[in-house]
């Protein structure tokens, strides 16, 4: 008997030692987080200054034009490749490009190990005029960071907002437009995230696919013609994915800079 008490008091013994040291894991993971998501906001208020909007309240949204300072911000980071806004979420960055799509899930936009991670660009991505579909990424910060909102998308007071139908993108080529024609949820994939495609038959199939996935009809019809914008995030601890997909509708071929 006295043996199996003091089995008994080892085992509650081990279980309280595990316990505390997964709350001690756990906290720690929290602290680290909520410290590299504080140096972030820190980071993008101060390149903010790089980005201006020109908006006249007499013109459509369409007609607003965004000035970005890029040579400033490829100074500190020479993988800059976009700047991105989606309205009614907090998605309003500076976006980046790896070699690779790991990359910058743990490093921010100067390059420093930051677990919160920077909104990137697929490293396939070419940005020369010739995406197909440009892929953007982000962690979904729970602090509503980086594409932490993404989710908003899958909700009918976003989706039923004409105002939100357009997101722009401005890169050292000019401003874009592009429309939203398809937002959902999935479960992680490599087919949304295709970049190169064998023919506009190809891609007029795979367009026709994210169409049909889509919470809500947007009404936009796309064709292998087209050039498309896909945004991804997680949701929960990653057992799915939140997309949105979007066409280009308007480019301008004029280079929008600061320095102009």
């Amino acid at each position: 008997m006295k043996s199996k008490n003091k089995f008994l008091k080892v085992a509650i013994v081990l279980v309280m030692l595990l316990s505390l040291s997964g709350i001690i894991y756990y906290s720690s993971e929290i602290i680290t987080w909520n410290l590299h998501v504080s140096e972030n906001q820190k980071l993008i208020d101060k390149i903010s200054e790089k980005v201006e909007e020109n908006f006249d309240e007499k013109e459509d949204l369409e007609s607003k034009e965004i000035k970005v300072d890029f040579n400033s911000l490829k100074a500190v980071n020479d993988e800059t490749v976009a700047y991105i806004k989606v309205n009614n979420t907090n998605i309003d960055y500076i976006v980046v490009k790896g070699n690779d799509n790991s990359f910058y899930l743990n490093h921010n936009f100067e390059k420093k190990w930051n677990v919160a991670g920077w909104v990137f660009a697929d490293y396939r991505n070419r940005f020369d005029g010739t995406d197909k579909n440009i892929i953007i990424y982000g962690h979904n910060g729970k602090d509503g960071s980086m594409f932490g909102t993404l989710e908003n998308v899958l909700n009918s007071v976003w989706y039923k907002n004409p105002e939100n139908y357009f997101i722009t993108l401005v890169t050292e080529k000019g401003n874009f437009r592009y429309r939203v024609f398809s937002s959902y949820s999935i479960i992680p994939e490599d087919y949304y995230i295709s970049t190169d495609f064998g023919s506009k038959s190809e891609f007029n199939s795979f367009v026709n696919v994210l169409k049909s996935r889509s919470v809500y009809d947007y009404g936009v019809e796309v064709s292998g013609e087209d050039n498309i914008l896909t945004l991804s995030s997680c949701i929960g601890v990653g057992e799915k994915r939140v997309v949105l997909h979007a066409k280009l509708v308007k480019e301008e071929a004029k280079v929008i800079s600061k320095n102009n």
